[in-house]
């Protein structure tokens, strides 16, 4: 968690985040709790270390959640604004990569050849990708403003990526994934404004996370660059969320923030 801390933006406020059972969503979850949330649903696949991270917070639940599933989503949208009368926050935090293509292209680098995967790419596996990334983060967008529409009021933030913008080679899946993500999110955004929600995307470049433990070394070491800012911490990330979930961002919609510390603009 960043050391500077707002309290109290979030005072009162009812919040759902995705993926909280570690890295950025569960950093998210943390600050909210930290600046003021009178209740933070953390909602995981992972059941175990949600309830974890759920523990430490003042007043939470935990919810085990696989957003690729719409009517869970529906649920669990559901369960919150049935138990504390609304949603203000939510911050969708869930997503997968493919360890197997990551695999395939550290192979490649550390052999001195270019990577070959889109010859190689299953049905499977492209399938999985997008029905966590894009359909799940339709399907949390569309619960959200079911959810938000009556109130005329609230914040969704989309967890996106910086392989939106710079396509890696050997990761077609997850890029398209991501570009999906940013544009489904800034067409949603566009529409719902007019009902007082807010929708932004925060776009991570390398960040500390479980999924970047898996990434092999090789590939890791491909993303080192002393001209630039080192891997991102997840509370690093979760401040941009945060702010985009804020009032302060008031005139921020459809915005992308771009967070991969210099390594490129877009």
């Amino acid at each position: 968690m960043s050391e500077v801390v707002r309290q109290g933006r979030f005072t009162d406020k009812v919040a759902l985040v995705t993926g909280a059972g570690s890295g950025m969503g569960a950093a998210i979850a943390r600050q909210l709790a930290a600046e003021g949330a009178r209740y933070v649903v953390a909602a995981d696949l992972n059941g175990e270390a949600v309830k974890a991270v759920a523990a430490e917070l003042p007043a939470a639940a935990a919810v085990a959640l696989d957003v690729a599933d719409a009517a869970a989503v529906d649920g669990a949208v559901a369960d919150v604004v049935r138990e504390h009368g609304r949603l203000d926050v939510v911050v969708h935090a869930a997503g997968v990569d493919d360890p197997q293509a990551k695999q395939l292209i550290a192979d490649a680098l550390v052999e001195g050849r270019p990577p070959e995967v889109t010859d190689r790419l299953d049905d499977a596996s492209w399938r999985r990708v997008m029905r966590v990334n894009l359909d799940g983060t339709f399907h949390v967008l569309r619960a959200s403003v079911r959810a938000m529409r009556p109130a005329g009021a609230g914040a969704i933030v989309v967890i996106g990526s910086s392989s939106a913008f710079d396509a890696p080679v050997g990761y077609p899946h997850y890029a398209a994934s991501k570009a999906g993500v940013h544009a489904l999110s800034q067409a949603v955004a566009k529409e719902v404004i007019a009902s007082g929600i807010r929708v932004n995307v925060v776009a991570p470049g390398p960040t500390e996370t479980g999924m970047a433990a898996r990434t092999p070394k090789a590939l890791r070491n491909g993303f080192a660059d002393p001209r630039v800012r080192p891997y991102a911490t997840p509370g690093e990330i979760g401040d941009i969320a945060l702010f985009l979930a804020s009032d302060a961002s008031a005139n921020l919609v459809g915005a992308v923030l771009l967070a991969n510390g210099g390594r490129f603009t877009a």
